[in-house]
């Protein structure tokens, strides 16, 4: 896969205003609840506002793939608070970000309403299992554990990076055997997590000590752990990487570690995969999907076509 731009420096925020926001990786966190702190964050950042959907028309070749009589579905978004993860607008209601973009030009070309329901990022796949979602958004990615029991449509490819500051030593990471003796942040309930602590037997077995996974479900307490040097390295999302650094200074994006496609998630055995998966590609035919990704900074994720439930990838 192609490696994602650094996007252009956005102005300053200082780090105080992030982490009172107790803001949330879009891939890595739980959600929020809007609460004031995270309006009045929301309100010192300069947020995309173009309208990319709007005008968008319903396909009928895409439509019909619907299953008979779908006319709205429930949409699960884990709100983050930065983009291009979903965050609140000055209203502190207003959802906007690159999954609801997706999300909002997905249901004009079926022709479908959604009803967005915030909810937290771990909280979300089990409950489309359990039917109180038709679909999530979150920047879920494609793994083949979670392809065992959730279906996804393909929109974006992101994955795993690291962050530190910059006095850190490090420069790259390659290996996980770089972090033996590193006290690492990262999210809850996030392939971040599961990566790591299914790995950590690589430092004893180079006869290392074991790097120590903290995990948090709020993105300004992982930023705070980093600032105050109770961890070392941040591992999250590589477009929410760079966002971040870009707006905090004494940090630097260290590189991709390991690519994912990320999609809509559903609940296994979906009838509406095929439907969404022919919508996302009529975006990237129209040229919608571009103008989404330009819009957001993310042009270095694009993916060539939609897939369904398509095996985790293994760079």
């Amino acid at each position: 896969m192609s490696t994602s731009p650094r996007p252009r420096r956005a102005l300053f925020i200082p780090f105080a205003l992030i982490t009172s926001a107790a803001l949330l990786l879009t891939a890595c966190g739980s959600g929020t609840d809007g609460g004031s702190d995270t309006q009045a964050a929301s309100a010192s950042r300069k947020i995309p506002t173009t309208d990319v959907v709007s005008s968008l028309k319903v396909d009928a070749s895409a439509a019909k793939l619907l299953p008979a009589g779908t006319d709205s579905l429930t949409l699960a978004v884990s709100v983050g608070g930065t983009p291009p993860g979903t965050s609140y607008l000055e209203d502190g209601k207003t959802m906007a970000g690159q999954d609801v973009d997706f999300a909002a030009a997905v249901a004009k070309v079926l022709g479908i309403k959604l009803k967005r329901e915030a909810a937290s990022f771990e909280a979300i796949l089990p409950a489309l299992d359990s039917g109180k979602y038709d679909v999530g958004v979150g920047n879920f990615g494609v793994t083949d554990e979670r392809r065992g029991t959730i279906d996804f449509v393909t929109y974006i490819n992101d994955g795993q990076g690291f962050a530190t500051r910059e006095d850190s030593k490090l420069d790259k990471v390659t290996d996980l055997t770089q972090l033996c003796g590193l006290n690492v942040a990262t999210g809850a309930g996030t392939t971040f997590e599961a990566t790591l602590e299914e790995n950590k037997h690589v430092c004893s077995d180079a006869g290392e000590k074991a790097y120590k996974v903290q995990t948090y479900s709020e993105q300004g307490a992982i930023w705070s752990s980093l600032q105050q040097g109770r961890s070392d390295i941040v591992m999250s999302t590589i477009n929410g990487l760079r966002y971040a650094v870009a707006q905090q200074e004494g940090l630097k994006f260290l590189d991709e570690f390991h690519r994912l496609d990320v999609g809509f998630a559903f609940k296994k055995g979906t009838k509406l995969a095929p439907a969404f998966r022919a919508a996302v590609n009529k975006l990237i035919a129209d040229g919608t999907y571009d103008r989404i990704l330009r819009k957001w900074g993310t042009t270095g994720s694009a993916i060539e076509k939609s897939e369904i439930s398509p095996p985790e990838l293994k760079n």
